[in-house]
């Protein structure tokens, strides 16, 4: 008996997105229905990966060969040391004190730093 090849095989994907929607063909066959949304990868000198994430409705069974990848979510910690790293201590107090939403009392300031953090984390800026 031979071992499966644990090659991916290529299927032929077809979507069409329109605004909020989408047709997804997965080899000439609808399968939109049953498709929550998908991902997209494609790395030059390789062929595309299509991830697609299936409705949590109904009854999903499968059996057979599959290729299987295991993954870890990743810590997010090195990235927060990076960015607590990066910053100026001097313009954060600055940028602390000139906050609107500086009331004065007890904590206020260790509260608009924090506050000014996460700004700053979701524009990406340090």
């Amino acid at each position: 008996m031979t071992e499966p090849s644990m090659a991916w095989r290529a299927r032929h994907v077809r979507i069409t997105a329109d605004g909020p929607g989408a047709d997804v063909r997965l080899d000439d066959q609808d399968i939109s229905p049953h498709v929550a949304g998908y991902t997209i990868e494609h790395r030059v000198g390789e062929r595309p990966v299509v991830i697609l994430h299936a409705l949590p409705t109904g009854q999903a069974v499968f059996e057979g060969m599959a290729q299987v990848a295991v993954g870890r979510p990743a810590n997010p910690a090195a990235a927060v040391v990076d960015f607590l790293q990066g910053i100026d201590p001097k313009r954060l107090e600055q940028a602390a004190l000139e906050r609107d939403d500086l009331t004065g009392e007890r904590y206020d300031l260790a509260r608009a730093m924090v506050a000014q953090l996460a700004d700053w984390a979701q524009e990406g800026d340090t």
